[in-house]
């Protein structure tokens, strides 16, 4: 389960689009845009970690540190313009597990969240798929069978990757040529028999075998 950030921030250009990088990062965020409905959110529901602006409207972040110092179990993450030596020092004594100034960069807060978390930085993990006797490399865009790499145009290789990435859907021959056929190229359905055909060709017999025709309807991949 993603863990649940709580962004408490009243500028309208950084609130939002923080929210919105952690949500890409993987985190579960919410934003909160004055102290009232930070100190809400953060007694009514649950969150691993809180990201906090000192300057807010109707109840600044001192106060809300001085709220949550004894109750609150999520780490707290000081983010503020105000750099003084005086304002980290009143942060940490009140409680804040971090602090970091603005402008900033969001891989140091991530990288920062991470850590109060004790998740570690993310491992970006290839996406690499067992077909029948084929590897296929979905990020590296590359495929072997029995130790030899196959050869695909960038067309068929789509073909590939769209059945692969949804084994043992049934796709129309419309659906794949809209989603996987080149725009301004040529999309007519007949055109994908085609990329089939040369699929089953190029990836062998026992490929060809999970290759399936589906009568009146178009092609689908069986696992295996």
């Amino acid at each position: 389960m993603s863990a649940r950030i709580l962004v408490v921030e009243d500028d309208p250009a950084i609130g939002p689009q923080l929210v919105a990088g952690l949500l890409r990062e993987g985190f579960d965020a919410s934003l909160a845009a004055d102290g009232p409905t930070g100190r809400a959110l953060a007694t009514s529901e649950s969150f691993d970690l809180v990201v906090l602006d000192l300057m807010l409207p109707g109840e600044d972040g001192f106060s809300l540190l001085e709220a949550w110092r004894f109750r609150a179990a999520f780490p707290i993450i000081v983010l503020t313009a105000r750099t003084g030596l005086d304002d980290r020092l009143q942060s940490f004594q009140l409680g804040a597990s971090d602090w970091l100034p603005k402008p900033f960069f969001l891989e140091e807060l991530v990288a920062r969240i991470r850590a109060r978390l004790g998740l570690g930085m993310a491992v970006e993990r290839r996406r690499v798929v067992t077909v029948a006797d084929c590897e296929v490399d979905l990020d590296g865009r590359l495929v072997c069978r029995a130790g030899e790499d196959i050869e695909l145009t960038a067309a068929e290789f789509a073909v590939l990757e769209l059945l692969v990435d949804q084994p043992s859907r049934a796709f129309t021959r419309a659906q794949i040529a809209a989603r996987a056929l080149p725009d301004g190229g040529d999309r007519v359905e007949r055109t994908v028999d085609t990329y089939v055909y040369r699929l089953r060709r190029k990836l062998g017999p026992t490929f060809a075998k999970q290759l399936r025709t589906i009568v009146g309807v178009g092609y689908r991949l069986d696992p295996g």
